[in-house]
């Protein structure tokens, strides 16, 4: 009994360490989501402090593509960090799961 007991917990102490670096993955999906967010607009700010140096109808050909191009990496980098937002938070709902079934492991595990 009292070995079924631990080999018990040491499933559950092992699913909540794929689930914390599961955890810690989606962490670093955000990140590059950020960061995939920021280029653009540091581009666009670019743009827009030098604006006077240029006139927009005559380099309207290059313009148009980069807008597409900024456009396309401000979806990227927003699915990017909702969707590690939605699987960070489906990870701590099974870790609460894990930490309600095994109560020793709760007291590790905040």
């Amino acid at each position: 009994m009292k070995t079924s007991r631990m080999a018990s917990t040491s499933i559950a102490i092992n699913e909540a360490q794929l689930l914390l670096a599961e955890k810690r993955t989606s962490l670093s999906v955000m990140r590059t989501g950020i960061a995939v967010l920021a280029l653009p607009l540091s581009v666009l700010s670019v743009l827009i402090a030098t604006s006077k140096y240029y006139d927009v109808l005559k380099v309207i050909h290059l313009l148009i593509p980069l807008g597409v191009l900024v456009l396309i990496l401000i979806a990227l980098g927003c699915y990017l960090i909702i969707r590690s937002m939605i699987r960070m938070r489906h990870y701590e709902k099974m870790i609460q799961e894990i930490k309600r079934r095994h109560s020793l492991l709760s007291e590790f595990i905040d």
